[in-house]
């Protein structure tokens, strides 16, 4: 039986004053260089958002020489 993937997360609070497009290309840039995925993304009546990203955690096994 193969265990379940690990992942980290990371909160990003974007205010409610910028742009659609600047959000995306905020989290554009942290999939490209950070390699974060969008987990959950909420948006709040005040047009605010609470984006949740997250990343797998790959974990290497010692090398027994």
């Amino acid at each position: 039986m193969e265990a379940m993937p690990e992942y980290e997360f990371r909160d990003v609070y974007v205010p409610r004053g910028v742009s659609r497009s600047a959000t995306t290309r905020l989290l554009t840039e942290q999939a490209e260089y950070g390699h974060w995925e969008l987990h959950r993304l909420r948006l709040y009546p005040d047009g605010s958002r609470r984006v949740r990203l997250r990343r797998r955690i790959i974990r290497q096994l010692r090398a027994t020489w």
